[in-house]
């Protein structure tokens, strides 16, 4: 799929932007919309994550990859353990317990905040973005919205299907 082309990893769009806007006749950009537009119409607001990570001395934590916790007494949203990803059999195990945070800009966007104060920030970065023809926006955080990996993957080929036709 990438044979002759050039890939780039480790590289800050920002830090580059008129080198990749100089070498591409369309952009593929699934960072935040309100960022790629230096927040012209504001910020828009995110929920962020923090991790806590464990080795555990046992075989087996939780019996598959992740648990949602969802009651308002337990202070994680979830526990990912890393060995049922790749199937693993070591004689430990290693978890990490997921924490919902307060988002700044120091911090990394996971999750849209969709109020109805954002959704109508947003409206008017996708109004400008579908001016854009140089530019595709994607992902949660280039159409402020959360998606599964299912839905990625549709919006993806979706959007692969617009664009070849």
């Amino acid at each position: 799929m990438l044979e002759g082309i050039e890939v780039k990893l480790n590289c800050n769009y920002f830090d580059n932007r008129e080198e990749f806007e100089n070498i591409a006749n369309k952009i593929i950009f699934t960072g935040a919309i309100d960022e790629y537009y230096n927040y012209c119409f504001g910020e828009l607001e995110y929920r962020s994550v923090r991790f806590e990570t464990e080795i555990l001395d046992k075989e087996n934590y939780q019996g598959n990859a992740v648990v949602n916790y969802t009651e308002y007494e337990v202070p994680y949203t979830r526990i990912i353990e890393h060995k049922h990803f790749e199937f693993g059999t070591q004689p430990k195990t290693v978890i990490s317990r997921e924490y919902s945070d307060k988002w700044d800009r120091t911090k990394e966007p996971y999750y849209p905040i969709n109020d109805e104060k954002n959704n109508a920030l947003y409206e008017k970065y996708r109004k400008l973005a579908d001016k854009d023809e140089k530019v595709i926006f994607g992902g949660r955080l280039g159409q402020y919205k959360y998606y599964d990996m299912d839905k990625v993957i549709e919006q993806a080929l979706n959007c692969v299907k617009k664009e070849l036709n």
